[in-house]
């Protein structure tokens, strides 16, 4: 079994009152291979200034998971399938709401690829059928309760 780790550093910035609430979400996080994301709360979640736009936000970052888990995926078994692909480019989106249980959650991803092939594309079942095995095989998909949708551009 594999284990992941990853640093979350949040401080208190001088001078701040943390008791008023008003203290920035603006934090990092830091990777076993010396990357560190800024990441904040989303500015919908927790208003400017107290977020930073510019930064990674939970709900993003978990979005991002979902489609690059599915892409690494796709790219394996295309190229096992003998097929090339030049460029893939997924714009997903994430969709929040309240789950079964009321809590507020994301409750809809929905994975948008596009995908530049070399040569010969795969015929539509075929790509059909590398999306499903992805999707499947995904380990972040596995994990998350929302419905993954898969609408390939």
């Amino acid at each position: 079994m594999s284990v992941y780790t990853a640093s979350v550093v949040w401080a208190l910035a001088p001078g701040a009152i943390f008791k008023d609430n008003k203290y920035s979400r603006a934090h990092e996080w830091r990777f076993d291979g010396g990357t560190v994301v800024p990441a904040s709360s989303s500015p919908e979640v927790v208003p400017l200034p107290l977020s930073n736009a510019a930064a990674v936000d939970p709900e993003e970052a978990l979005v991002a998971a979902l489609a690059s888990c599915h892409m690494l995926f796709f790219l394996s078994y295309a190229a096992k399938a003998g097929f090339v692909i030049e460029h893939y480019e997924d714009e997903a989106i994430g969709e929040m709401g309240k789950n079964a249980r009321g809590k507020i959650a994301m409750v809809k991803v929905r994975l948008r690829p596009r995908i530049t092939w070399k040569d010969k594309p795969p015929e539509a079942a075929q790509q059909g059928d590398l999306h499903h095995r992805s999707h499947e095989s995904c380990y972040i998909a596995n994990s998350v309760t929302a419905e993954i949708l898969i609408d390939p551009r």
